[in-house]
């Protein structure tokens, strides 16, 4: 299996520890970063809806936490046709740490999309 495929079993295994009894909607992210590591994330619900994480801001920083900063692709997937892209707020995320990162986005029914994060998010905000 290529290394493409491996991200994408890696986010689909993760996609079942998703805690979402608001939404009903599991979303899971798998980065791999340039040293050949992965690590995954999946969204978090809180009945505070603003204390909600996202799988990507999770993945994100299960990476950060591991010393990892530097990250080639990453893979996500949700069983939900209402989720086609990531928020805005892990699009910010995404932008801080790789501006052209490349984003391959799975749905259900075969949807499926590859972003690059600058394009989803041109006027990104940087200091």
């Amino acid at each position: 299996m290529n290394k493409d495929g491996i991200l994408k079993e890696a986010a689909e295994n993760a996609l079942q520890n998703s805690y979402s009894p608001y939404s009903k909607i599991k979303v899971a992210a798998a980065i791999l970063t340039e040293s050949g590591n992965i690590f995954t994330g999946v969204n978090i619900e809180n009945s505070s809806y603003s204390l909600t994480v996202c799988a990507e801001r999770n993945a994100i920083a299960a990476a950060i936490t591991s010393g990892e900063r530097e990250w080639i692709k990453m893979i996500i997937v949700t069983d939900s046709k209402l989720v086609n892209s990531p928020c805005g707020s892990c699009r910010q995320v995404i932008y801080e740490f790789n501006k052209n990162l490349s984003i391959d986005f799975y749905g259900p029914e075969g949807y499926y999309n590859n972003f690059n994060i600058s394009k989803l998010l041109p006027e990104g905000f940087e200091l």
